[in-house]
């Protein structure tokens, strides 16, 4: 019985108090009577069970008021209520996560409030409701997380979309050594180690299904090289270059944000309309493509080389186009 009354009296504590709110010995006794059905808990268990509580772990704060009335708020439960809402918030948003997922988690993280704060977090927040991912995102990411603790091998089915908009599952043996999860442009990767053929391979997490472990690996795993300057994919690069780029100045504010300090500006004045930009940046069709993504609003100028190639994908795209040959000539 000690114990259930101790664990009613926290939940009490949790939900109608914080930094804000207090409540006194009278007001616990009435909560434990007439919700608990626990009646006719004196004033020295309840505050007995107070310190026990408070030795335990739990910052419970005493305030003395009028009338010399003892009054108790439980506060620093953990995290602070700004750091909830940005959980929650996270997670609302997340679009890996089912709606039911959602609210399964924001649940627990409202039993870290109290009622008053759990009303702001209702106000703020709104669940995200477009995407339903078919997979269990965390259990697979929980499965991985442990074969790579156990340096345990890999292997699992691994969807891609057919010509019926649905998402074919693929088996085959891969064995391969899981070593990192990696977030990437709102996407969640691993990245594992082909001990076979001595090189490194990406997945997408959401497309895995039937993830089954192996054994245990111990090869040494040769170093990551970390990139020499930005990447705009996750896959390796071909090369790294230093680019040269002519971009018209509505882009500049967002050249900026994506390229951070791995760019350098040239000097302009206010007038110009474009402002050239060079930035150390991972070379491949993905790059060619990042940049085709902004029209002509983004020119790319040097090196040569570089150029030559990104001209060529340009070239490739247009022969997809036969009519545009036709209208040229016309012209």
């Amino acid at each position: 019985m000690d114990q259930e009354r101790i664990i009613y009296i926290l939940d009490y504590l949790s939900r109608y108090t914080d930094e804000k709110k207090s409540v006194s010995i009278k007001e616990i006794q009435d909560h434990l009577a007439n919700v608990c059905n626990l009646t006719r808990v004196n004033d020295v268990t309840i505050r007995r069970d107070l310190d026990r509580l408070t030795n335990a772990g739990n910052h419970i704060v005493k305030y003395n008021r009028e009338h010399n009335t003892a009054y108790y708020a439980l506060i620093d439960k953990g995290f602070s209520f700004n750091e909830i809402r940005f959980i929650v918030d996270s997670i609302s948003i997340n679009k890996f996560l089912t709606s039911k997922q959602k609210r399964q988690l924001i649940k627990k993280f409202e039993g870290m409030c109290s009622d008053a704060e759990i009303r702001q977090l209702i106000s703020r927040i709104t669940l995200n409701e477009k995407c339903s991912p078919s997979l269990d995102l965390l259990e697979n990411l929980d499965l991985i997380h442990r074969l790579i603790a156990d340096r345990r091998k890999i292997n699992f089915e691994y969807g891609k979309y057919d010509t019926d908009k649905k998402i074919k599952y693929y088996k085959k043996k891969r064995d391969l050594l899981p070593v990192r999860v990696v977030y990437f442009n709102e996407r969640i990767y691993l990245k594992c180690y082909n001990e076979a053929d001595e090189r490194w391979r990406i997945y997408r997490v959401d497309r895995m299904r039937s993830i089954v472990g192996g054994d245990v690996s111990h090869t040494r795993l040769p170093k990551e090289k970390k990139p020499e300057g930005l990447v705009t994919d996750m896959f390796e690069p071909e090369y790294f270059e230093y680019v040269t780029l002519r971009v018209k100045r509505y882009l500049l504010d967002d050249m900026l944000e994506h390229f951070g300090d791995y760019a350098s500006i040239s000097p302009y004045s206010e007038t110009d309309e474009s402002v050239t930009i060079t930035v150390h940046v991972g070379v491949n069709q993905r790059f060619f493509l990042w940049v085709m993504s902004y029209g002509d609003g983004i020119e790319l100028l040097s090196p040569v080389k570089t150029r030559s190639e990104y001209l060529a994908e340009v070239r490739k795209m247009l022969g997809a186009y036969p009519e545009f040959e036709k209208e040229e000539k016309t012209d």
